[in-house]
């Protein structure tokens, strides 16, 4: 072979095994990369030839594929209530996905290993593979009370509803809410313009403050510390006296803690279940500092507080009582203050603990999950997360809450011919800022059927009895359209 043959050869063998090595690297290396560009047409194609399946709570629809007819774009997503399930649903873009979409993405779609049965069956019989349907627990009366509850307050807040007993999530809103079949059209220039203006919204509409935002929970937190107190001390009771002092002196610092408005807390000396009923700071803050930091933070985690990450299956912003400082601080945190930071969710599994006779069940949202034909691929198994407290404990805060409604700063949550445990909650914000209102409640008492915990923001202009007049009557109309009355 002569020269010039031999270079051509070489030159074409290097060149051969140049494309092999790009082939390889494109399939090897980069392939989930270019998979999930953004310019990968077929991509976005093959996204909306699905037919996901559908979510449902009960026998309402509250996400769907709709066939469109069209060869390109198949099927779009369709959320028939939108605004009132969009914290639970989430949405299907063309791009994204969050919420319910997101965290059940697999079996919506088909693709889950647990679907492998009816992808094989569907194989067989040359039908077109559909994604699986997934149920949720969301009571439709309990979320349709919530969202036009806290709606009708003007202000933005969040509620969660709760079985005590099994942890399903009865109901789960956030205010203000969005439109997700705004972003669920096959059009990326429509749904990028819909979701810039949902993410320059200063009021966070996308945001679902239920589980996504963590607050300060003021005066619902003196549940957890009450609790701590009473596991403390077997003999202690609604009727034990504390000292209730109307400023207490707090070391190392001139900025003692005062009760709100500095009022007085009865005599000087009241019982556990006066000082819960009126929310007196100071009691609360002696008794954490008596108590000291480890304790109030080992109860904290018992409610679920500082523990592992939850998801429901959404994730679950993480809640804590804060670092340990002072007893300053600790006596702040002890009555929900200082770094105490807490998500409705977390608060409703406080109350659903009490209620529960100290058990804290795993909140879930997911029922059941059934494939395109109805044939079930999983249900529900109620999981019990902690022991918050003995049983004898729990019997006497549900006492002292009951209280709290019956004759306390809670009266609004009463509920004719119910028995109705609650506490409320004030919580400091900025400077210039109403507190937040705050209202944990379960009911009826001697059967739990529903724990509530919500949040209405810069809500209370007038401290525990303003709060109480804002939150609890929200917490009262979930509360009823679960017991159905």
């Amino acid at each position: 072979m002569n020269g010039p043959l031999k270079r051509a050869a070489l030159a074409c063998l290097l060149m051969f095994g140049l494309l092999m090595l790009n082939v390889n690297y494109l399939q090897a290396v980069r392939a989930e990369d270019l998979r999930a560009d953004s310019r990968n047409v077929r991509n976005f194609y093959d996204r909306y030839d699905v037919e996901r399946g559908r979510i449902t709570a009960g026998n309402k629809v509250l996400a769907e594929s709709v066939d469109t007819g069209s060869n390109t774009f198949r099927f779009e997503r369709r959320y028939p209530e939108g605004k009132l399930y969009a914290p639970v649903t989430g949405f299907f873009a063309p791009e994204s996905t969050r919420d319910m979409e997101r965290a059940e993405n697999s079996l919506l779609n088909g693709t889950s290993a647990d679907l492998l049965i009816r992808r094989s069956i569907d194989l067989f019989t040359a039908k077109k593979t559909k994604g699986a349907n997934v149920d949720l627990t969301i009571n439709p009366k309990a979320q349709e009370a919530a969202y036009r509850a806290l709606g009708a307050s003007g202000k933005k807040g969040a509620v969660v509803a709760i079985e005590p007993k099994t942890g399903a999530i009865l109901a789960m809103v956030s205010i203000p809410t969005y439109d997700p079949n705004l972003l669920s059209k096959a059009n990326k220039a429509e749904v990028n313009k819909a979701s810039k203006k949902l993410e320059t919204d200063k009021d966070q509409p996308l945001l679902n403050r239920a589980i996504e935002r963590t607050y300060p929970p003021g005066s619902t937190f003196k549940a957890v510390t009450l609790t701590a107190y009473l596991e403390s001390d077997d003999t202690l009771g609604p009727q034990s006296q504390v000292d209730a002092p109307q400023l207490l002196d707090l070391p190392n610092t001139t900025a003692d803690l005062p009760n709100h408005g500095g009022s007085a807390c009865g005599s000087g000396h009241v019982t556990l279940s006066f000082a819960l009923e009126q929310s007196c700071n100071t009691p609360f803050g002696k008794i954490g500092m008596d108590l000291g930091y480890d304790a109030l933070k080992d109860q904290a985690e018992k409610f679920g507080i500082g523990g592992d990450p939850l998801a429901i299956p959404i994730p679950v912003a993480a809640s804590n009582i804060g670092p340990e400082e002072d007893k300053a601080a600790l006596a702040q945190a002890s009555i929900g203050q200082r770094n105490n930071q807490m998500t409705p969710l977390q608060m409703a599994m406080v109350a659903a603990g009490i209620a529960n006779n100290g058990v804290v069940m795993k909140p879930y949202l997911v029922n059941k999950i059934a494939d395109a034909e109805g044939g079930e691929v999983d249900s529900a198994d109620p999981e019990e997360l902690s022991t918050a407290m003995s049983e004898d404990s729990a019997h006497k805060l549900q006492e002292m809450m009951v209280n709290v409604v019956k004759q306390g700063t809670a009266r609004a949550a009463q509920i004719p011919g119910v028995t109705v445990g609650g506490k409320t909650g004030t919580a400091e914000t900025l400077p210039g800022k109403d507190p937040h209102a705050w209202f944990i409640s379960f009911a009826p008492v001697e059967d739990p059927k529903v724990a509530v915990a919500l949040i209405v923001e810069s809500g209370s202009a007038g401290g525990e009895a303003s709060g109480g007049l804002t939150a609890a009557p929200i917490a009262k109309s979930v509360m009823e359209a679960v017991l159905g009355r």
